[in-house]
This record gives structure tokens, C-alpha cells and sequence, in this order.
């Protein structure tokens, strides 16, 4: 295997491989593009000739040219050494058949299994019917290849052994089941009597199957493929697929938690829009959402269930740094109630979607009338999800905005936030790649970490072209001293993740030096713009107390900081 890859990367270069996926331009030695990875304006994808691998400095992506078309295509490692072997006319030398052709069959098991659950729906009028009452027509059933199969033991394992698939791979494609040892019983389908759900990858090829059970007597409702080499239900997620591009072009997501409100909201127009499957959403979930827009929109059942499934998510995306609304259901209505009543009404709820923070903090106010027990509820409900966001300024914000709704002092607002208990969500899952992954908390600004990156490369050089003294000072100088000396301790964790950046993005001296000075610019401006932001909000709060004093002092410093900024900026034009 190890032949193979080292005769590819020979016969292939990474730049040539990349183009044919996004189009790349001249940067001196490197290549930049736009990232096809994550929604951004400008290019922060570049790619290396001289050490064969990319690096976007927007979203994090890296790696070699294997790393690439795994990401962009969707495949494994093995999926993308075909891919890449074909381009390259190398033949792949497997060590064994098994290991070249059991997935192989695994996948046609799964594509049989589509077929055969496709006919059986068109056999069976109740289930055409049920999809029909809840809005699916005939198109939507052929785009996304629903089926259904009745509610008998060993359809599908009969026609599949018929076929010549032995049962032990049937098992590993998770389309039975065992039956108790030693009771003389073949296996029996996983999927009965339910309406049946195709689950793809990111590619668009089918893994696995969500079944919704047809009758109200059959439990649970939602049933989902175990998890195989094929598919993992942490990680995939309904729509995906389809739903990707839009994402990217949209810049935000719109979650949902059923199959039919899936198909219903991507008929409406709403591409952009990915369900769980009847699972809860998971850390792995949102960071392959957050690849490509990190805003997403709640969108559950206006039920307290729903409500609940809210609550849950809102605390993951926050804690991924993530920005977080929620859509305001009619009580006892889900998406696809919506679209079929009325799609214009679905995008209307979209539109008019709020911060989850204020979404949940509205909520305990309408329930809860005393003040002494309200008081209470903010402290478990609402300061948790303050405390996760990662923006001093939103969390000033929000802090304002609960003691304005609720009366509570933001003096005790703070006290009680400074207690609060955050959310474990260090929790280790494994990502897409295959390796584990911890969701950590909180994360800096992509220009702190260039400017630390540049620091921690500088070093490591024999003879560094920054006065690295100066520039820890002119940094200091902007966030203080203190704040300086943590970040350098906190992004110690990645140092040689950052010397890598930092190492293949400045080809001269040159470059290096005019990007500091950008860097320095923008820093200074993302100090004073969450300066004024803070001014602002507290500028509110005096002018609700009514103190003219304070506003005349708050104003004359927002006016400082307007009049800094706008130097600034001119500066920057000059340059």
C-alpha cells in the first residue's frame, strides 16, 4: 500500500490535482484559492508545490493531496487512493482480495437493498398514501429514493442470500440482525414494516437506511442502520449531500429533526437545510456543519421535546464558537406541517429567527411570573449559554439585555455568571478522518493566532528576519501584557501547527513584513471596535437609568474610540 501511495504522489502534483476543484492563483512560491471547505470572501486556501500539501488559514483544513480528495469527495483513505491512482495510471497492489473487495460488497448489498425497498413502495398504496397525506409527491419520492417494506421477518434477507450475499456480510452492511444462540433461526431484517429513508455520505453514495414506522402500534418510531465500516449515525447527517453547496453559498444552515421535514423544506427552496435522523445532534455534526458556514438556525418541533433538542444543540454550537438561532415553531407544528400548508410561511419563521440566548431567555420570562423563582431559572437556564460564548462583547450584550427583560441587576447577572458551571463538552468523539477529536473552549481570533504563529516560527529559526521583541511588545500594547502571555500559553498547546502555518504562507521576507503590519491594523481595529461595542452597551444601560452624568462620559469615550478608528483606517488606506 505504501508503494502505491509514494508512485502517485511521484507521478502527481498537488497543485494539479487541487485545480481541477477550485481555481488556483499565483501567491510567490504557493497557490491561493478561495477554500472550498468553508463559505469565505477571501482566499485563505494555499497550496504548497515545494512541500506538497495545502493549508486554509480560514478554517483549519490541511494535509497532502490524499487528505484533499478525501475531504472534497467524500471517501476514505482507500476511496481516495483509487481516485487518485486512476489519475495517475498506477495500478493499486492490494495485500488481499478480502481486503479489496468486501466494502465493495457491502456497498452493492446496500444498493440491492434501495431497489428492493423502492419496488416494495409501489406495491404497497398505504404507504404511496401516508407520504402523499404528509406532502411528498412522486418526484420528491424518486429524487430521494424512498421506500418502504412490510412488516415481515426475512423479506430483504431472503432476496439478498438469493442473490448470493452470505449472511455474515449481510451483517456487517447492517441490514439484519442475530437471533438468539442456538435457536436454530436465521437472522431477520433490521428494517419492518416502516417507511424507509436512504442515508448517503458525503459523496452522495448511499450507507445506510432510517426507517419510520408506518404503524402507530410499531416502536420505536424512528429506527437507523446500526453503525458499520460504511456509517456512523454520530457523524452522518440527512441531506447532507444535497445540502452542502447551498450551505456554502447561503453561509448558514438550517437544522431540522425529521427525514420529512427534510425532503419537504430542500421541495420549498430551503437547500440549505440537513436533518439528524431521529438522532440528537452531536459535536461531530456541527463541526462538519461548521466546515462550511458556522451560523446555523434551529429549526425543532414546537414541542417541549423539540425545545429540548434546542437547548441541547444551542449548547454545542455555542461551545464550537459557533453562531446559533433558533426559528419559533407554532406549539405542536414541525417544518414539514408548514411547508405543506404554506412554504412561504416556513421561510418566513426562518426569516424571522432569533438568538438562541434571547430565544430561551423570552421563554422564562412568559412561564415563569415571579421574580424570585424567575431570578432562579436565568441562573440555570440562561447564564449556562452566556457563559459559553466566546465574545466578551456578545456576553457583555447579553448580560444587558437579560437584567433590562427581567430587572435583575447586571452587577448580581455577573456575580452569578462568574459561578456558573460550564457544560462538559471536552468530550473526545471521532471525527470524519477516522482519528479522535476534543471539542475545546474557548478558541482566539485567526489573527492572534497568525501573529503568535509568526512569533513561535521566528524562533525556531536560526537567524529570525522580526524583531521578535518589538513585536511582542507592539502586540502587548494592544491586548495587554497579561492577556499576551496567556494566549502564547493556551496556543503553546498547537506550536508546531502554527510554525507550519506560519512557514508555508510567507514565501519573503517582504510579504512577511507587510503582513505584519496588516495584522498589527487589524488587531488594533478588532481592540477598538470591541471597545466600542462595550461603550455602547453600557452608554444603554445609563440612558435607561437615566444617569446624565455618566452618559455625557460614556459618549465623549465612544467618540475617542470613532475618532481612533477612523485614523486608523486612514492609515490603512495610505499604506
Amino acid at each position: 500500500m505504501r508503494g502505491n501511495v509514494d508512485t502517485i504522489k511521484e507521478r502527481l502534483d498537488i497543485t494539479d490535482v487541487i485545480s481541477n476543484y477550485v481555481k488556483l492563483e499565483k501567491s510567490g512560491s504557493n497557490f491561493k484559492a478561495k477554500c472550498p471547505f468553508h463559505n469565505e470572501k477571501t482566499p485563505s486556501f494555499f497550496v504548497s508545490p515545494t512541500r506538497q500539501s495545502f493549508y486554509c488559514f480560514g478554517c483549519g483544513a490541511k494535509g497532502d493531496m490524499f487528505s484533499f480528495i478525501e475531504e472534497i469527495e467524500g471517501v476514505d483513505f482507500r476511496g481516495a487512493l483509487k481516485l487518485l491512482a486512476d489519475k495517475a495510471g498506477v495500478e493499486i497492489e492490494y495485500q488481499s482480495k478480502e481486503a479489496k473487495t468486501e466494502k465493495d460488497r457491502i456497498f452493492e448489498a446496500i444498493l440491492l437493498a434501495v431497489e428492493f425497498y423502492e419496488e416494495r413502495l409501489k406495491e404497497h398504496p398505504e404507504a404511496v398514501e401516508y407520504l402523499t397525506s404528509r406532502g411528498i409527491g412522486a418526484e420528491a419520492i424518486t429524487k430521494w429514493r424512498l421506500g418502504y417494506v412490510p412488516n415481515e421477518w426475512r423479506l430483504l434477507f431472503k432476496h439478498l442470500t438469493s442473490l448470493g450475499f452470505n449472511k455474515e456480510l449481510l451483517l456487517k452492511a447492517g441490514l439484519i440482525k442475530k437471533v438468539e444462540e442456538n435457536s436454530g433461526k436465521e437472522p431477520y431484517d433490521v428494517f419492518r414494516g416502516r417507511i424507509i429513508f436512504p442515508l448517503s455520505d458525503r459523496s452522495g453514495r448511499i450507507t445506510a437506511f432510517s426507517g419510520r414506522a408506518l404503524s402507530k402500534d410499531l416502536e420505536p418510531k424512528y429506527l437507523n442502520s446500526p453503525d458499520t465500516v460504511l456509517f456512523n449515525k454520530g457523524e452522518t447527517l440527512y441531506g447532507f449531500d444535497k445540502a452542502k453547496e447551498s450551505i456554502r453559498r447561503k453561509n448558514y444552515t438550517v437544522l431540522v429533526e425529521g427525514q420529512l421535514d427534510l425532503i419537504l423544506s430542500h421541495e420549498s427552496g430551503v437547500e440549505n437545510t440537513v436533518a439528524s435522523s431521529g438522532t440528537a445532534f452531536t459535536p461531530a455534526h456541527l463541526e462538519r456543519l461548521k466546515k462550511l458556514s458556522p451560523r446555523i438556525i434551529l429549526a425543532f418541533d414546537g414541542d417541549a421535546a423539540g425545545e429540548k433538542a434546542a437547548e441541547r444543540s444551542t449548547e454545542l454550537g455555542l461551545s464550537l464558537g459557533m453562531e446559533v438561532k433558533i426559528a419559533s415553531l407554532p406549539e405542536g407544528k414541525d417544518p414539514a406541517d408548514l411547508v405543506k400548508e404554506n412554504s412561504s410561511e416556513w421561510k418566513s419563521v426562518l426569516k424571522d429567527s432569533t438568538s438562541a440566548i434571547e430565544f430561551f431567555l423570552k421563554k422564562a420570562i412568559e412561564r415563569e411570573k415571579d421574580v424570585r423563582k424567575m431570578g432562579k431559572l436565568i441562573e440555570k437556564k440562561i447564564l449556562p449559554l452566556v457563559a459559553l460564548v466566546e465574545s466578551a462583547v456578545e456576553r457583555n450584550y447579553f448580560i444587558s439585555l437579560v437584567s433590562k427583560r427581567t430587572g435583575i441587576k447586571e452587577e448580581a447577572l455577573w456575580e452569578d455568571l462568574r459561578r456558573v458551571k460550564m457544560p462538559n463538552f471536552h468530550e473526545t468523539f471521532v471525527s470524519e478522518n477516522g482519528k479522535e477529536k476534543t471539542v475545546r473552549m474557548p478558541r482566539k481570533t485567526n489573527i492572534e493566532r497568525r501573529l503568535v504563529g509568526i512569533i513561535f516560527w521566528q524562533e525556531s529559526q536560526p537567524h529570525p528576519t522580526v524583531d521578535l521583541f518589538s513585536l511582542r511588545g507592539e502586540i502587548a500594547a494592544r491586548v495587554g501584557a497579561d492577556y499576551l502571555e496567556k494566549l502564547f500559553e493556551i496556543l503553546g498547546l498547537e506550536k508546531e501547527t502554527l510554525i507550519f502555518e506560519a512557514e508555508s504562507y510567507y514565501s519573503t521576507p517582504e510579504k512577511l513584513s507587510q503582513d505584519i503590519v496588516e495584522l498589527l491594523n487589524n488587531l488594533s481595529d478588532d481592540v477598538l471596535r470591541e471597545k466600542q461595542a462595550f461603550l455602547l452597551s453600557e452608554l444603554t444601560r445609563a440612558e435607561i437609568a437615566k444617569d446624565e452624568k455618566e452618559i455625557a462620559q460614556l459618549s465623549e469615550k465612544v467618540q475617542t474610540v470613532l475618532k481612533a478608528r477612523a485614523v486608523l483606517e486612514e492609515r490603512r488606506e495610505k499604506m
